[in-house]
């Protein structure tokens, strides 16, 4: 057995639930495409979503894939190609869902069932999500307690957000930053590795001015260097002269050479990747082999809150620390926070600090920092954050996928 399944099942063998199984199964599963009037070509995936809504037992549970919603949708509805190219609704709907073992079941029935389907992986991470806050439910317990973790400890928020068109705009969204009360902040894509070195040097001095010497500075460059070790060398005297806590993404997730090379010239400026992993043994693969400080984990990208914690577990045996990356909603960052809510030494999380209006109006709670800059995954049931159906309506599309006459798919309203 690998060690990708093997530590999921060591974490769990011991879980106890209070009452006895409910005998669920798995009775439907919803998808709401949702997105604001106009989608802008930048780097922010909050700016449209796909929620999941899977109903079992009299519960319901609720989940959010990051990924394009109208491919993830298809891939819960299209027709079989061949054996291993299975709609991904063939192995959920029915499923009986009693505990953790059988969300583990389900998981591992849609990759088989839909190799050959490559956005399965996204599609499944939304149901996967909904599994979990939906057996949380039924059980009484958050997903954190589920997952092994007795306790959920404070992780410091870091405020995600681009850099601004200037120098001068990233200050001022970096003093923003401050007067919010965080103490760690994330300035990424936008012009970032698009222009010259001294260009971006002077974005990076810019969101160090604003946010003052003491707080964290974090920078992702979103993969914009493809594989070019050099061109991301250019740029690390002015990362270590601004004491910045991690280079996220020089590369793409795959280009794993590049990623040890850098590692290896980067000094005191570790590396952070991992959001564009969406299968478990391509995570497992940048921390072994990589050198990254850090694996970055989409809940929503990566299979789910199940192979999520899976990469965690693995992370943390090989001295890698953990990260979420969350850059959409308050449900997305719940979900996100719970494979490693018990880990403390594993204390930073990616907070969405400038969402679009979908993004705020998505929950009605907010997991709002304390008073040191700190969330954590809430104690209520499930993931403890639902989305706020009222306010998601206007966002709400019509959609409906028609094949050779017939109708696979047609949106409903939320009732």
């Amino acid at each position: 057995m690998c060690l990708l399944q093997h530590t999921f099942l060591d974490a769990n063998r011991n879980v106890m639930f209070a009452g006895d199984a409910s005998d669920m199964k798995i009775e439907s599963v919803d998808f709401y495409y949702l997105a604001i009037p106009e989608v802008l070509d930048i780097g922010d995936g909050s700016q449209d979503a796909l929620l999941v809504r899977v109903r079992a037992g009299g519960y319901t549970g609720w989940g959010e894939c990051e990924a394009s919603p109208l491919v993830s949708i298809a891939s819960w509805n299209c027709p079989m190609s061949h054996s291993a190219c299975k709609p991904v609704s063939a192995s959920v709907l029915g499923e009986q869902l009693d505990d953790i073992k059988d969300i583990g079941r389900i998981n591992r029935k849609v990759r088989a069932a839909s190799l050959d389907l490559l956005q399965a992986d996204h599609t499944l991470s939304g149901i996967d999500i909904a599994l979990w806050d939906l057996l949380g439910q039924a059980k009484g317990e958050p997903v954190y307690r589920l997952l092994g973790q007795s306790y959920a400890f404070p992780k410091i928020a870091y405020a995600s957000q681009l850099f601004g068109d200037d120098p001068q705009s990233t200050l001022e969204r970096a003093r923003a930053v401050v007067r919010a009360g965080f103490r760690a902040a994330k300035f990424g894509w936008g012009p970032y590795g698009l222009s010259t070195a001294q260009a971006d040097a002077d974005q990076v001095r810019a969101a160090r001015e604003g946010l003052g010497s003491e707080a964290v500075l974090l920078v992702d460059a979103g993969t914009v260097w493809h594989d070019d070790v050099e061109a991301a060398r250019a740029r690390l005297d002015v990362l270590q002269e601004c004491r910045v806590g991690w280079l996220e993404e020089p590369f793409v997730s795959g280009a794993l050479d590049a990623y040890r090379s850098l590692s290896r010239l980067s000094g005191s400026v570790p590396l952070a990747g991992g959001e564009g992993c969406h299968t478990g043994h391509q995570a497992i693969h940048m921390i072994d082999h990589a050198g990254v400080g850090y694996i970055q984990i989409d809940t929503g990208r990566i299979g789910g809150i199940t192979t999520a914690r899976e990469v965690a577990l693995h992370a943390e045996a090989r001295g890698v620390r953990y990260v979420n990356h969350t850059f959409t909603t308050h449900l997305a960052l719940s979900a996100s926070l719970q494979p490693y809510a018990g880990m403390e030494s594993h204390d930073i999380c990616e907070y969405p600090f400038a969402p679009s209006a979908l993004g705020r109006d998505f929950t009605r709670m907010r997991l709002e920092p304390d008073a040191t800059g700190c969330v954590r995954a809430p104690d209520a049931p499930g993931l403890g954050v639902q989305p706020d159906t009222t306010a998601l309506k206007p966002y709400l599309q019509d959609v409906e996928i028609r094949v050779a006459g017939r109708t696979r798919f047609r949106s409903q309203p939320f009732d």
